[in-house]
């Protein structure tokens, strides 16, 4: 039997499904503090138009990975932009 009760999750809608029925105060004895870093927000829109069977496919391919359209178009955006043959 594994030390930790916390589950791996699948996807954030897994995680979020599992924190809506339990209570981290249930869990005070599995977690640690963290140092992190908070970028700041994005501050700048970018409109892209889309037509609706494309829009439907980035939503369900998102919804599969557990994160938004917009999120997972930005993430798409940002390897291509990132790849060394730019």
């Amino acid at each position: 039997m594994s030390k930790f009760r916390i589950p791996k999750f699948k996807n954030y809608q897994e995680e979020a499904h599992f924190w809506d029925v339990h209570s981290i105060a249930d869990f005070k004895d599995e977690l640690r503090k963290v140092d992190m870093k908070v970028k700041k927000p994005l501050k700048v829109t970018f409109s892209l138009r889309l037509d609706p069977k494309t829009i439907g496919k980035l939503d369900k391919v998102a919804r599969k990975k557990g994160i938004g359209p917009a999120t997972l178009a930005r993430m798409w955006i940002l390897e291509e932009l990132n790849k060394p043959s730019l």
